[in-house]
This record gives structure tokens, C-alpha cells and sequence, in this order.
């Protein structure tokens, strides 16, 4: 009896474990509406007070595991809040370690000038990690500006 218990006991632990992992992991939705909510921001608030709250690690852009960031369209880092050091820095030729090598940001500033909005697919590294994960990031275009805004998820 005592056995049964135990291992009854210790999958509803590893239940509750995995239920936990998979709430702090975003969703393709959140993604798309807090990409969304930025865009808005940015047209409404105006770029000195977007990117503020973007930037903020505590803020509201970013969540789970994931956060926003904007990109210009010649490919320059304007918003982030990890690696602020990337900010101003310009990423369009940057590539990453799948094989063969992608170049994402160049993606990314493709679908924005391309179609507006949509998902793109590379390598890079959670947040406080060094080893890249298969990203999946949507970014839409700012309405009248030369600015995309992102947000990815971890697969």
C-alpha cells in the first residue's frame, strides 16, 4: 500500500512539475498580441517612451520566457531589454549556428518589407543561456515607420 501511495504521490509531483514548466513557457498567441500591444505603443506613445518600457526588464514586454525587441529595416537592434549592449548595433548579416547558417534579422526585415507580418525560424540562445535553441519569432511592421517589432518562443 505504502508503494502505491509513494508512486501515486510522486507522478502527481511530475504532473504538477510539468503543468508549471508549461505555463512559464509562452504561447504563439501571447507572442502575437504583446508584438501587437508594442506596435500600438510605438504609433500611439511615440518611440522615446515605447522603447523605454520595452527595454525595461521588469516591464510588461517581457514575460515567461520570452520578450520584445525592435529592429530597424537596415537591420539596427533600436529595443531590448536582454543584451542591452546590442542596442544600436547593426545585426542584418548576423548569422546563426544552424546548418547551413541563417541569417535572421535579414529574414526578419524581409517579411516585414515583404508582407507586414509572419514567423520566422532560427538558432538563438534562452536568455542567461549560451547554447542556441530553435527560436520561432513573429514580427510585424510599424504602420508608416521603418521599424519591425518581434517576439519569439522556444521549441
Amino acid at each position: 500500500m505504502r508503494r502505491i501511495i509513494t508512486i501515486t504521490l510522486a507522478v502527481l509531483l511530475a504532473l504538477c512539475l510539468a503543468v508549471t514548466a508549461f505555463a512559464d513557457k509562452a504561447t504563439k498567441e501571447e507572442v502575437i498580441a504583446k508584438v501587437k500591444e508594442a506596435t500600438t505603443m510605438i504609433t500611439n506613445k511615440g518611440r522615446d517612451a515605447a522603447f523605454r518600457e520595452i527595454n525595461n526588464q521588469e516591464g510588461k514586454f517581457v514575460w515567461k520566457d520570452t520578450y520584445v525587441f525592435v529592429i530597424d529595416l537596415q537591420g539596427t537592434i533600436v529595443a531590448r531589454a536582454f543584451q542591452q549592449q546590442a542596442i544600436g548595433k547593426n545585426w542584418m548579416k548576423w548569422q546563426d549556428k544552424s546548418d547551413p547558417p541563417k541569417q535572421p534579422v535579414q529574414m526578419m526585415v524581409d517579411v516585414a518589407k515583404d508582407k507586414g507580418e509572419g514567423w520566422v525560424e532560427y538558432m538563438y540562445p534562452k536568455p542567461g543561456e549560451d547554447t542556441p535553441s530553435k527560436k520561432i519569432s513573429y514580427v510585424s511592421k510599424v504602420p508608416g515607420q521603418n521599424l519591425l517589432v518581434g517576439a519569439g518562443i522556444y521549441e
